[in-house]
């Protein structure tokens, strides 16, 4: 049987990445440009930077994937590119650059939902000498419970077949990285929030604060708007100020101790409300395997509580592949081959606010 090579291109938000899979689980390379540094100052995401970023580098990176793959154009057996959600900007150059392609080269095309596209990181199994990665053993079994935790998703999925799938629970507000870019502003930590937070954590006491878990009339939703407030109102009181201090000033007034114990409260909370309703879908729907997808899931304390809480074993997708990358919209893109038409170039669009719902939905 003849092997299948999908190049995957993304830019959803500030990652330029592509990455070449060969039959959905071997990869054989993984190019990511990352703006962090240009977004720190910042201190978060600016659309317009973002998007002229992607700009200077989509040609290189996507050469570098080539290239490191040691393959040409004429082994290219399809390309899959982000085109929901994210900035409109971003995904509008990953998407040109891919039906471009498409159409000069001759290649199907296949549009992918970038947050069902974090699940399938965890569906690489091997790789080629290019690269250096600790890959989970073998591939999650259906039905597979999805817990899906970045900077700007949280929400659970019940996975019972590749594109067959039903959104259990996801943010009412703020998704769980926000929250904690969010925090670690008021704290005085940098951006990205998830690392400087669980950083910062390791030196606190995740008991010196009690903050709240929101209570929610769907059980497997999440909101942590209200988490987010009540970890800036305890800031302003604990350093005697009411709650129209500007929540820009608090930083220079807060100790490190009292930050180290902020974030470490901060997280447990925050971790502890994935956890929770992570451990109660997996006893109402008893999957046959368990997978945490996007960057937060690269979070120490939250694999600790997972493996405290829930009586099976999980196998976590490298760092690598946590965060944005193309390798894990090159593997769904293989899936989705599988059972879906290619569309034309000339009528792929960007979406930039699709669900996965909308998604399953339209059937796109």
């Amino acid at each position: 049987m003849d092997v299948v090579k999908i190049l995957g291109i993304e830019s959803s938000c500030d990652e330029t990445a592509a990455a070449i899979v060969e039959d959905g689980t071997r990869l054989l390379s993984n190019v990511v440009h990352s703006q962090i540094d240009i977004h720190a100052a910042y201190g978060g995401v600016v659309p317009e930077v973002a998007a002229r970023s992607h700009i200077e580098v989509i040609n290189p990176v996507i050469q570098a994937a080539l290239d490191q793959a040691g393959i040409d154009w004429g082994d290219v057996d399809a390309i899959a590119v982000t085109n929901a959600p994210g900035l409109s900007g971003s995904l509008l150059v990953g998407t040109i650059a891919a039906k471009t392609l498409a159409y000069l080269k001759n290649k199907p095309l296949y549009p992918i939902h970038h947050v069902e596209a974090h699940v399938y990181a965890n569906f690489i199994t091997s790789q080629g000498s290019a690269t250096k990665l600790t890959l989970p053993s073998r591939q999650p079994k259906f039905p597979m419970l999805a817990l899906i935790v970045s900077g700007g998703h949280s929400q659970l999925v019940l996975f019972r077949d590749h594109g067959n799938y039903t959104l259990l629970g996801q943010t009412q507000d703020d998704a769980v990285g926000e929250a904690f870019d969010k925090v670690a502003k008021i704290i005085g930590l940098p951006y990205p929030g998830g690392p400087s937070i669980a950083q910062a954590a390791q030196q606190g006491d995740p008991k010196k604060y009690q903050f709240p878990k929101a209570r929610l009339a769907n059980p497997y939703d999440f909101s942590f708007s209200g988490l987010k407030t009540a970890v800036l109102r305890r800031v302003q009181r604990e350093i005697g100020e009411d709650f129209t201090f500007p929540s820009h000033e608090l930083p220079a007034r807060v100790g490190d101790q009292m930050r180290h114990d902020f974030a470490a409260s901060f997280q447990h909370v925050a971790i502890e409300t994935l956890v929770d309703k992570t451990t109660f879908a997996y006893h109402d729907y008893n999957p046959a395997s368990v997978v945490i997808a996007g960057g937060v899931a690269a979070n120490l304390e939250l694999r600790a509580q997972l493996a405290h809480a829930l009586p099976c074993e999980i196998e976590y997708a490298p760092i690598q592949l946590c965060t944005d990358n193309a390798a894990m919209i090159a593997c769904l893109g293989y899936y989705r081959a599988q059972h879906t038409p290619p569309v034309s170039p000339f009528e792929l669009e960007i979406q930039p606010s699709a669900s996965m719902q909308q998604l399953q939905e339209n059937d796109v």
